[in-house]
C-alpha cells in the first residue's frame, strides 16, 4: 500500500525577526511546521534560515499597516502568529495603528483564509490604563476575539533571554556607569518570563492543544521589584552599583525629554506603564490561564540570566547604596 505524506502545516509568524520571533520560530520549525516569517525588512531576517532545513523557513514582506501585503502573507496557511509589537512610537508606527488597527488586520486574514490565530499581547493590557501602549493592547485583544471567537491570546510579563533589551540593557550601563536609575524608587513589580517558554506556550496553541477564546497570562515562576531585578543583574555580572531613586516627578519630565530623542531610552508614556505592576493576575491564577493550565513549568531568571549576562562580567568597583 502507498504511504501518503501529508504536507508539513504552514504557520506564518508576524514579527517573526524580532527577540521573541526567533524562539517562536525555531520551535515550530523543531516540531516540522513550514515558517513562513512575515515582517517589514525581510532581507535582516536571514539569520532565521539556519534554524531549520532547507526550504522550511522563508521570509516575505509585510507591513500590519498595509492590508494587501498582510492577506498575502497568510495565503494558504494553516495557523497565523501576531508578535507585532512596539515600546514607543516613531514615525508612522504608533500604537493604535500596530497594536488595535494591525491587531484587527491580522484577525481579518487569518479568518479569511480559515486559519487559527494565537495573538501575543502583553501583561498589563487595560482599556482603563492611563498609558497609550496599555490601552491599545487591550483593544487590539477585543479586536482579535470579536474577529475570530476561538483565537488563543498570551499575555507575557517582561520577557527576558539571550537577546532582551531589559536586563542586557541595564547590564551594559552598569558595565560603563556606576549609576542605576531607579524610577520610582524601584518598587513595580514584574514576574519576568523567559522567552523559550512563552516560544513553547505558543508552539503548543499552534499544536491545537491550547483552548482557544481565552487570554492567558504568562509569568515566570518568581515576582521581583525592579530594584530586586537590578540587584539580581548585579549579582550575576559581579558588579556593585549605586541604585539611585528617581522620583516620578523627575521620571516624567526625564520621559518627556528622552522620548524626543533618537533611540527613545524613556517615553512618557512608559513612566505611566510603571505606575502599574506587571504580574499575573489572581483571577488567571485560578482559572489556571497560566503556564500551570498549558502544563508548562516556566524556567526563572536565576537559572538563565548567567547563561547570557556573563559578557558583562568584571570585578565591582563601586559599593552598592541605595540613595532615596
Amino acid at each position: 500500500m502507498t504511504e501518503i505524506l501529508q504536507t508539513p502545516k504552514l504557520v506564518t509568524v508576524f514579527g517573526g525577526s524580532g527577540f521573541v520571533g526567533r524562539h517562536v520560530v525555531r520551535e515550530l520549525a523543531r516540531r516540522g511546521y513550514r515558517v513562513r516569517v512575515a515582517c517589514r525588512r525581510p532581507d535582516l531576517a536571514g539569520h532565521l534560515q539556519p534554524l531549520g532545513n532547507v526550504g522550511q523557513i522563508q521570509a516575505v514582506q509585510a507591513n500590519l499597516r498595509v492590508r494587501w501585503s498582510v492577506d498575502r502573507a497568510v495565503e494558504g496557511a494553516d495557523h497565523v502568529i501576531n508578535l507585532v509589537g512596539i515600546l514607543a512610537e516613531t514615525g508612522r508606527q504608533k500604537f493604535p495603528a500596530v497594536h488595535e488597527l494591525g491587531a484587527r488586520t491580522v484577525a481579518e486574514a487569518a479568518r479569511a483564509v480559515g486559519a487559527g490565530l494565537t495573538h501575543i499581547s502583553a501583561l498589563g493590557a487595560d482599556a482603563r490604563s492611563p498609558s497609550s501602549y496599555a490601552r491599545t493592547k487591550a483593544r487590539g485583544e477585543k479586536a482579535v476575539l470579536a474577529t475570530i471567537p476561538d483565537a488563543v491570546i498570551f499575555r507575557p510579563s517582561i520577557m527576558f533571554g539571550p537577546e532582551d533589551a531589559f536586563f542586557n540593557r541595564f547590564a551594559a550601563i552598569a558595565r560603563l556607569s556606576p549609576v542605576l536609575p531607579l524610577i520610582g524608587g524601584g518598587q513595580t513589580r514584574f514576574q519576568p518570563v523567559y522567552v523559550a517558554d512563552v516560544a513553547e506556550a505558543i508552539a503548543r496553541a499552534v499544536d491545537g492543544t491550547v483552548a482557544g477564546g481565552r487570554i492567558y497570562e504568562l509569568g515566570g515562576p518568581n515576582v521581583a521589584s525592579f530594584r530586586e531585578c537590578m540587584e539580581e543583574m548585579l549579582e550575576v555580572i559581579g558588579r556593585d552599583r549605586w541604585l539611585v531613586t528617581v522620583p516620578w516627578w523627575l521620571a516624567r519630565l526625564q520621559g518627556a525629554i528622552l522620548g524626543r530623542l533618537p533611540g527613545k531610552l524613556l517615553t512618557s508614556d512608559q513612566v505611566l506603564l510603571l505606575r502599574s505592576d506587571n504580574v499575573v493576575s489572581t483571577e488567571a491564577e485560578n482559572e489556571l490561564r497560566t503556564f500551570a493550565g498549558l502544563g508548562i513549568l516556566p524556567q526563572s531568571t536565576a537559572a538563565i540570566l548567567p547563561t547570557y549576562l556573563w559578557r558583562y562580567r568584571a570585578a565591582g568597583q563601586f559599593s552598592r547604596k541605595t540613595f532615596a
